[in-house]
This record gives structure tokens, C-alpha cells and sequence, in this order.
């Protein structure tokens, strides 16, 4: 079956040569593959290193977006990784990896834990799979699961608080799951790599926007009851909670709602 790996590039060049490394070890396990890389305005020499490494691997496409289309980083990458999704749609890939090239994927790869989700029963366990990451579950961020269904940054009681819970919470479940080797259910997950079924998400797209009306009520009411906090709107400097909120999350719940997608988190580590 082919894969596409897709992803955005901003200011990640100390980590680009290690990610592609382990894109050509994970790559074996397709019949075929293609990288997709939508590079956004950079700091740093990202875009030279892309285009000499696109000299050695013709799989390799860049889009580069000319100009900073919008103040929020949540709208930028909904924007690049929606030009991914379209590229894998248009090009009737059965399979693609949404992935970061920051330090996340820039550690060792074991192939065979995404291998073995790949073929027989696991292969129909899922229809996005993400992975644990060591020494802790970090992306807290993209994460829904009940009951804490929205986003931490949304809620009272100091986002610091609620971001600690939930990993607390997160890595606890996944300690249980990896002793009873199953994977565990959510609403949303990324964690730096996840890879999807198109078919099944070929109907949603990414969105960085606070866009309530396609959150459902009861993943806040579960949210605020856990977190024993109220919904507020926060401008954190880093993240503006008025404008932005995670691009994955409308991804994933519109998959659910409109094809009961299962989004699946392995409690094994991808990468070491």
C-alpha cells in the first residue's frame, strides 16, 4: 500500500536530516511513498536544506507559502497541512502520515512498531493511530479524551494546572493499555506523528480557528466539570485562545461525526 508523508517546516533545520533518516527507514514499509513538505517563511537555512536534500530523493515535493498569511500559528498550519491533505486526495493515496519535523521525530525509529498496526487484525483497530512518546506524553495540546474532551487552554483554574492533570491523566492510561497490549480510544491525538485513512477523513480538514459551533456542548461540559474550572477566551502571547485553538481537533471530530472515525493512541513509543 503507498504512503504519504506530509508535514510543515518552519524554522526546523537542525532537525531536518534526522527526520528524513527515519522517513527512509519507516518508508519500507509502503509499496510506495512520497514526502510532502509545506515550507512556511523561516529564520533559519530550513529551505536550503530541503531543496539539497530534494537533489538526492525525488520523492521529496516543497510548497512554499510566499508570504506570512495570517499573525496565528494555528491558521498557518491548519492552512499548510490542509495543501498536504489536498496533495494526498488528489493523488489517491490509501494512507498518509501527518508528522512535525521539530526534535519530536528526530530521535531513534523502531519501524516495527508501526509496522505491526500495518497487517492483519491491528490494521483494522484504527483509523488514525498516533504513538506514545518517552519520557512522557507531551502533546497536550491536540489531545481529547474523556473527560477532558476540549482544550486545557480554555478552561480556568491555570492552563499549567490543567496541562499537568491531563498528562498525568494520559500517561497513567496509556501505562494500563501497554500492560494489556491495546490501544486506547479518544476524541483527538497527534503527538508530533500520526498516520490516518484517507477514505475516512477525506470529507474534514484541518481548522486553527475556536469554531464552537462544530465542538459538541458535552465535550465542554465534561471538560469544565473535570477540570473544576470555567470555559474563558485567553490571549497567552504564545497561543491566542479568542482566535486559535488546536488544528487537529475539528480534524478528528468531524471524522467521528461524519464517518465514526476511530482515533487510536498506541501506548508503545514510534520513537526512542
Amino acid at each position: 500500500m503507498k504512503c504519504c508523508f506530509c508535514g510543515t517546516v518552519r524554522n526546523c533545520g537542525p532537525h531536518l536530516q534526522k527526520n528524513f533518516q527515519n522517513i527512509e527507514i519507516l518508508s519500507k514499509l509502503f509499496e510506495d511513498y512520497e514526502i510532502i513538505i509545506v515550507y512556511d517563511q523561516s529564520h533559519d537555512n530550513s529551505l536550503e536544506i530541503l531543496k539539497k536534500y530534494q537533489t538526492k530523493n525525488n520523492k521529496l515535493k516543497i510548497y512554499v507559502i510566499p508570504q506570512l498569511i495570517s499573525s496565528f500559528r494555528t491558521h498557518r498550519l491548519a492552512h499548510a497541512r490542509n495543501i498536504c491533505f489536498n496533495y494526498v486526495k488528489e493523488n489517491n493515496y490509501p494512507l498518509f502520515i501527518m508528522m512535525d519535523f521539530d526534535e519530536v521525530n528526530a530521535k531513534q525509529v523502531d519501524s516495527t512498531i508501526l509496522e505491526k498496526y500495518l497487517i492483519g487484525e491491528k490494521y483494522n483497530l484504527w483509523d488514525s493511530l498516533s504513538f506514545n512518546t518517552s519520557p512522557k506524553y507531551y502533546d497536550i495540546w491536540a489531545l481529547s479524551i474523556f473527560p477532558y474532551c476540549f482544550s486545557y487552554n480554555h478552561f480556568t483554574n491555570n492552563s499549567q494546572h490543567n496541562y499537568y492533570s491531563i498528562q498525568n491523566y494520559i500517561n497513567k492510561i496509556l501505562k494500563y493499555k501497554k500492560n494489556k497490549n491495546e490501544l486506547l480510544q479518544c476524541i483527538s491525538a497527534f503527538n508530533g506523528f500520526s498516520i490516518y485513512k484517507t477514505n475516512i477523513f477525506k470529507n474534514c480538514e484541518y481548522d486553527g480557528r475556536l469554531n464552537l459551533s462544530k465542538i459538541p456542548p458535552k465535550y465542554i461540559f465534561n471538560h469544565k466539570k473535570a477540570s473544576g474550572g470555567n470555559f474563558i477566551l485567553h490571549d497567552y502571547g504564545n497561543v491566542n485562545g479568542i482566535y486559535e485553538e488546536c488544528e487537529h481537533r475539528l480534524f478528528h471530530i468531524s471524522a467521528i461525526k461524519n464517518n465514526n472515525a476511530k482515533i487510536m493512541i498506541s501506548p508503545d513509543c514510534l520513537y526512542f
